[in-house]
């Protein structure tokens, strides 16, 4: 009996609060885990450590995260500082940037930044009333996806010029010198490449030689007897009337 009531009075007092007052709890996303916020509904913060407007935010989204479990949503952020595809692939311009995402239909949020109006804007559906990203905008999309790339392109370039100038004491004008060499360089072997690739698929005649359609020689002999009779003809007429020009000059003469 006595183990009975132990039992009840643990339900009571560790596990029943512990199942009532349950939170949610904020989730970190990054460009290995960003398409979990595909299915279902979810609040997405963009952000970056050293911007003073995220810091003044994050105490705020924290508590609202603890109210997902409530709303039937999903709170996340991601650090683009880390994660530089995401960041190309939803195109962040400013920090920080809310995104609501229901069943991968992606929408702005640009309301107040507080813990009421967040709540709010998933209670009251107020998301409804703001329009979708276009398809051709969306991060699943190909267009956006190669956006990621060029991000993370940009920052390695960036850590490797940062670590050139550091790390090996090498001259600001100097890592500049060697990015525009390996620039032309792979400009060059590129271009290579896409020749060899069009020399494959379309192989060139020019070393083959030119040959002239011959022409048929009845065709053009016919054409050159054709030419002559025009010459000729041209020339009987030429004389006639150097023969009619002398008669009348005799004619006048005889008269006179």
């Amino acid at each position: 009996m006595s183990t009975s009531k132990f039992s009840v009075v643990l339900l009571l007092i560790v596990i029943f609060p512990a199942i009532v007052f349950s939170k949610g709890e904020l989730r970190v996303l990054n460009e290995d885990t960003w398409s979990e916020i595909i299915t279902g509904e979810w609040m997405v913060e963009f952000y970056a450590p050293w911007c003073p407007a995220c810091q003044q935010l994050q105490p705020l989204w924290k508590e609202f995260a603890q109210w997902s479990d409530d709303l039937s949503i999903k709170v996340g952020s991601v650090d683009v500082t880390t994660s530089p595809g995401l960041s190309g692939r939803f195109m962040i311009t400013a920090l920080p940037t809310i995104f609501h995402v229901k069943d991968g239909v992606f929408r702005q949020y640009r309301g107040a930044r507080d813990k009421d109006s967040f709540i709010s804007f998933v209670e009251e559906k107020k998301w409804t009333s703001i329009d979708p990203v276009s398809s051709w905008k969306s991060p699943q999309s190909l267009q956006m996806s190669t956006v990621s790339y060029f991000f993370k392109l940009a920052i390695f370039l960036r850590n490797m010029h940062t670590s050139l100038v550091q790390d090996f004491g090498i001259p600001y004008w100097g890592s500049y010198i060697i990015f525009g060499l390996l620039t032309i360089l792979i400009g060059a072997l590129l271009g290579l490449i896409v020749v060899c690739i069009i020399d494959c698929l379309c192989p060139s005649r020019i070393g083959g030689g030119y040959q002239p359609i011959p022409r048929n020689s009845d065709s053009s002999d016919k054409n050159k007897h054709e030419s002559d009779g025009e010459f000729e003809a041209e020339d009987v007429i030429r004389d006639d009337s150097e023969d009619t020009d002398l008669r009348r000059r005799r004619e006048q003469q005889n008269e006179e």
